[in-house]
């Protein structure tokens, strides 16, 4: 059977403001389980967990972004589980890996993520014209991803002969150095440079370096001919630790700022034009429970009780409620 890839996915379109606001949510590293009580408090409109789930959790008007990593026991592609979870939930949202630029996640280089992502985007959109695949996000916007990325839709264009397909565009927003050896996400797969964006640890937080990289992410969209797709930015927060200058109350701060941004941030010129103009469609913070990196947590992972920033979130997503 012929791959349904002339079949254009439903666009993302998301109702309220609140239903834009999502959580990345590590499995099995808390000592208490999400659940949908815990959703419903937290008032997060979307979560994903780094996997992929037949039976998310069923709760009116939350959702679920299916993720495959590739990487692992994941490759070659689990097509029965895939196909299993396909037939469960028609029409989801697909994100096809995670980080593939970084080596301490999928660890891919443009040619081998290019050829895994067209044998995935192949299979999800023969059983299921309607999902939605969005492509792995890159760590950050930097020159050095987007050229990781130019570099993915090369091969893809030369492998296959045809525009590589994305029917969600999907990010990072961190702010991390990139330096071959050093702390940060290092340098992409595949590439002999040794250094890129050398962002110290007080940047880590910058709100301008923060929302330049949206705004540069798309630009480029608009320039490589994307502008009129989606985009999602899948992962951010803050992953130093309190004792490098990073307490709970500038993480909130950098948190409503980021989430005042992304939601209402708009541009005539690259924006979606599905959705006034806006530069993002759905965000999700980093993270909910984390104990190797829990500057962000909303949740304390021994306790199972709101941390200053799960109070904020909920009190912030409360106020959405009855936006537009």
């Amino acid at each position: 059977m012929a791959p349904a890839l002339a079949v254009s996915a439903t666009a993302l379109e998301p109702g309220n403001l609140r239903s834009r606001l999502g959580v990345g949510v590590p499995l099995g590293v808390a000592d208490f389980d999400f659940d949908a009580e815990m959703a419903q408090q937290l008032g997060m409109g979307w979560y994903l967990d780094w996997h992929i789930n037949p039976s998310p959790i069923d709760v009116d008007g939350l959702e679920y972004a299916q993720l495959y990593a590739m990487r692992g026991n994941n490759i070659p592609l689990r097509r029965a589980t895939i196909a299993e979870v396909l037939a469960a939930n028609p029409g989801a949202l697909w994100l096809a890996g995670n980080e593939p630029d970084v080596i301490w996640q999928d660890n891919k280089t443009p040619e081998e993520y290019a050829q895994l992502y067209h044998q995935f985007y192949t299979f999800v959109k023969t059983l299921d014209p309607s999902a939605q695949v969005a492509i792995a996000g890159v760590a950050q916007v930097t020159p050095l991803r987007l050229q990781y990325l130019e570099e993915v839709m090369a091969v893809y264009e030369r492998l296959y002969g045809q525009r590589m397909p994305v029917d969600v565009w999907n990010v990072h927003a961190f702010i991390l150095r990139e330096d071959r050896g050093s702390w940060g996400v290092s340098i992409p797969p595949g590439f002999e440079v040794d250094q890129g964006m050398l962002w110290e640890i007080e940047d880590h937080d910058d709100l301008d370096l923060f929302r330049q990289q949206i705004v540069d992410f798309r630009r480029w969209m608009a320039r490589n001919g994307e502008r009129d797709k989606p985009l999602i930015v899948s992962e951010f927060g803050i992953l130093m630790p309190t004792e490098y200058g990073f307490p709970p109350e500038r993480v909130a701060e950098f948190m409503t700022e980021t989430f005042d941004y992304l939601l209402t941030a708009a541009d005539p010129d690259i924006g979606y034009p599905a959705d006034d103009n806006r530069l993002v469609q759905r965000l999700t913070w980093y993270s909910l429970s984390d104990t190797v990196y829990p500057t962000g947590n909303l949740v304390d992972p021994t306790t199972g009780k709101f941390t200053l920033l799960g109070e904020t979130f909920a009190n912030y997503a409360e106020r959405l409620v009855e936006s537009p």
